[in-house]
């Protein structure tokens, strides 16, 4: 009788022992991607919540154009979540400041990254780092396989080619050469100028130039892509100038644009929408044999609430976003933004492919306007949208297009005096 009496014990007393195991601390996070909610829903959470059962994910984007305000009032009220997806550069860096993001520089992990891939979740002498780098976008130019078969062009290499090209396509008439517009302006630059720019301003070396005041916007480095870019709008289609960005991603996706100036971030977009081949190119050297250079602009990172309940379980999360475990998930899962990681990672889609193998191929840079030099007023990124659009719309001259950027930047900006970062993100 006493076996049935013991095994009851044990089981009560197991029963006991089982409620703090299965005990779960819930983690919210706030993010602007409510696109990939599908991938975090069926494959980042399951990953995680795998391998720790007593940490429970919810993943609870707002709409892009609402997260900076939406996350900052939820951060003074005290009712953010416990995780946080950083934006690059000042915004992020100003929530630390202000104390509103954990210090990561210690975790676990962060050793998986270097300088330049942390650069922008940084502080600016780079000794302090708070958020995991997550992913990045790389830039280059999207093209329609069918349409160069048909029309017996090659993949251009060089800048010699690429105008050779898209008169080729101009000449046949059949397509579209460039997709692109200047409506919404912002494209002009990011898609136009900080795509090929790097090119002429040698990446990092010009960028970090340029801040140090060794370089300035009227330089032949910096303005020779507006002139390139001022080539462009003999190319881009009947009334560019009203074109907006979602119209240029229906000319392409429709099969009436022969090659798309853009970045990695449309992969997972355009594949579903295409009955047609897509390929990718990087931005053309000048000369042959030339240094490539690429826009490997750093997207997305992860950080902690300081003011979470839940820091212990927070940092957990983050040591697992900064392996290469999450990193593979999450490349093959939202193809085109790519992991930061130093670590082989294994990208099964095609395009992504070709994109992610530039990192292989020419040096790496991120786009020039975003670190410290955009701090002020006039904003250097967005006057950099405003004159890139009047460069290819040729109401400005790319000369007085530079001039203007350069004495912007010169009324606010003294090279080796870095002013904070601007409040919010």
């Amino acid at each position: 009788m006493s076996r049935p009496v013991l095994k009851a014990s044990i089981s009560l007393a197991a029963l006991g022992l089982a409620g703090p195991a299965l005990a779960q601390t819930t983690l919210t996070i706030e993010s602007w991607r409510n696109d990939d909610l599908p991938v975090w829903q069926e494959k980042i959470i399951p990953a995680f919540e795998a391998k720790h059962p007593d940490i429970k994910l919810v993943f609870s984007p707002s709409a892009p154009t609402e997260y900076n305000s939406a996350l900052a009032a939820k951060l003074d009220a005290g009712s953010a979540g416990d995780i946080v997806a950083c934006r690059p550069f000042d915004g992020s860096l100003q929530l630390f400041q202000n104390g509103k993001l954990g210090d990561l520089t210690d975790l676990p992990g962060m050793e998986n990254f270097s300088a330049i891939a942390k650069t922008a979740w940084s502080t600016d002498d780079g000794s302090k780092t708070f958020c995991v780098p997550m992913a990045s976008v790389l830039h280059g130019f999207m093209y329609n396989m069918d349409a160069f078969e048909q029309l017996g062009l090659e993949v251009p290499t060089t800048e010699a080619e690429f105008f050779a090209v898209l008169d080729k396509i101009k000449e046949d008439g059949t397509f579209v050469p460039l997709a692109i517009g200047t409506k919404d302006q912002w494209e002009a630059a990011t898609m136009g100028y900080q795509n090929i720019g790097p090119t002429y301003w040698k990446g990092e070396d010009g960028r970090k130039k340029l801040i140090d005041g060794e370089e300035k916007l009227t330089d032949e480095p910096w303005v020779k892509p507006f002139e390139v870019l001022a080539r462009w709008a003999d190319y881009m289609g009947d009334g560019y100038q009203a074109q907006t960005y979602p119209d240029s991603q229906n000319l392409f996706t429709l099969g009436r644009a022969a090659i798309y100036p853009t970045g990695s971030w449309e992969i997972s977009v355009f594949e579903p929408q295409v009955d047609f081949k897509m390929g990718a190119f990087k931005p053309p050297v000048v000369n042959a044999g030339d240094t490539c250079y690429v826009s490997d602009h750093p997207d997305i990172g992860m950080g902690v609430n300081a003011a979470s309940p839940n820091q212990e379980a927070a940092k957990t999360f983050l040591e697992w976003v900064a392996t290469s475990e999450f990193a593979e998930i999450y490349a093959n899962a939202a193809p085109g933004f790519f992991p930061l990681i130093d670590a082989d990672v294994t990208i099964e889609d095609p395009l992504a492919q070709s994109f992610v193998a530039w990192r292989g191929e020419c040096q790496p840079t991120i786009r020039s306007t975003y670190q410290i030099l955009s701090r002020g007023t006039p904003n250097l990124e967005n006057e950099t949208w405003a004159q890139s659009a009047n460069v290819m719309n040729r109401t400005v001259t790319p000369t007085d297009a530079a001039t203007t950027l350069q004495t912007g930047l010169d009324s606010w900006y003294k090279p080796g005096a870095a002013p904070a970062a601007p409040s919010g993100q």
